[in-house]
C-alpha cells in the first residue's frame, strides 16, 4: 500500500485490496470516507461492515451495462448492509435501471437510490442526495 500526496485528503494506492479484508477494517477507522474506484462484477462486491455505504455507477447504453447495474442494486439490497446507490452516466440507461429497481425492489432500496446522469454540475448531485434524506 503507497500513500499519495492529495491537496484535501490523504490517498492510498492499493491494488487488488478488497474492502473486506481484515486488516483494512482497523486501519479506516480514522477516515471520514474510504473510496474504492474499482471494476466489479457482483461476484466480487466486498462490503465493509457496520459501516454506511455509497456506490456509484457509470451506466452505459448497454444491455450489459444496465444488467450489470441492476445486478449490484439487487446484491447490495439483499446484503442488509445501509447503503445509497449513484447512478451516472447515459440518461436513458440510468432511467431504465431506476426504473427497474422501482419495479422490483424494495421501497427502501428505490429511496436509496440517486440518479444524477448528464448531470455535469456537482451542487445538481449535491441537491438529489439531499431531497432524498429530508424525506427521510
Amino acid at each position: 500500500m503507497h500513500t499519495l500526496p492529495q491537496t484535501y485528503c490523504e490517498a492510498w494506492y492499493a491494488p487488488g485490496v478488497r474492502a473486506d479484508e481484515p486488516a483494512l477494517s482497523g486501519m479506516v477507522g480514522g477516515y471520514d470516507d474510504v473510496i474504492f474506484d474499482s471494476e466489479w462484477d457482483c461476484a466480487d462486491l466486498a462490503l465493509l461492515p457496520d459501516v454506511a455505504h455509497t456506490v456509484v455507477m457509470e451506466i452505459r447504453p448497454t444491455d450489459e451495462s444496465m444488467r450489470k447495474a441492476y445486478a449490484v442494486l439487487k446484491t447490495l439490497a439483499r446484503s442488509g448492509v445501509a447503503f445509497q446507490a449513484g447512478l451516472l452516466g447515459d440518461r436513458l440507461a440510468c432511467d431504465h435501471v431506476q426504473a427497474a429497481g422501482r419495479h422490483f425492489l424494495e421501497r427502501e432500496v428505490v429511496h436509496a437510490i440517486f440518479n444524477v446522469a448528464n448531470e455535469n454540475d456537482a451542487f445538481a448531485a449535491l441537491a438529489v442526495r439531499m431531497a432524498d434524506e429530508e424525506r427521510a
